[in-house]
Formats: structure tokens, sequence, C-alpha cells
């Protein structure tokens, strides 16, 4: 199944610099999350600070598990707005 996570960055009580740190070793746990096949798509947010992150994963539970090993989460730096379950659009389907 597929989950859509929306995460924002606690800008309010963090900095500019107090991210630097912490952006290479959030790369990484993305990258590798992708490779491991629980990420599928990443975005930056166009609204505010943050990301978007496109999983598969078999509940919200081993989504928020994912969540939970980027550095930026563990730190509190980012804070987990949405978690939302996508179903499949059945427009593309054969016509029933």
């Amino acid at each position: 199944m597929q989950f859509f996570a929306l995460l924002t960055r606690n800008t309010e009580k963090f900095s500019d610099a107090d991210f630097a740190p912490l952006l290479p070793p959030e790369s990484e746990q993305r990258k590798t999350l992708y490779a491991q096949g629980a990420v599928r798509q990443i975005w930056n947010r166009g609204d505010v600070p943050g990301t978007g992150i496109m999983f598969e994963a078999a509940d919200e539970k081993e989504v928020r598990g994912h969540l939970a090993t980027l550095p930026l989460i563990e730190a509190g730096m980012m804070d987990i707005a949405a978690i939302v379950p996508l179903n499949p659009y059945p427009g593309f389907g054969p016509k029933r």
C-alpha cells in the first residue's frame, strides 16, 4: 500500500544553522530508504519548509517506523503533519 507523508520543518524552534549539520545524514538516510524500496518519491514542499514523501508500506505503523529513522525527525526538528493512506485511482482501469 502507498502512503503520502507530509513533513514540516520546525522553523519556530530551530534556525537554518541548526538544520545545517543534520542535512547530509538526513539525505543519506532518505537515499537508504529509497534503496530499500520503502520510499518511492520525495518532494520539497512549495508552501512551507518541509517535505512530501511517498512510501510503500504495509500500514501507517511501518511508515512511522521509517520516518523515525530520519535524523531531523529524531532531533525534533521535523514534524509529521500528516500520513495519508492512498488507494488506486479507478479511472484508468477497465470499465465495469
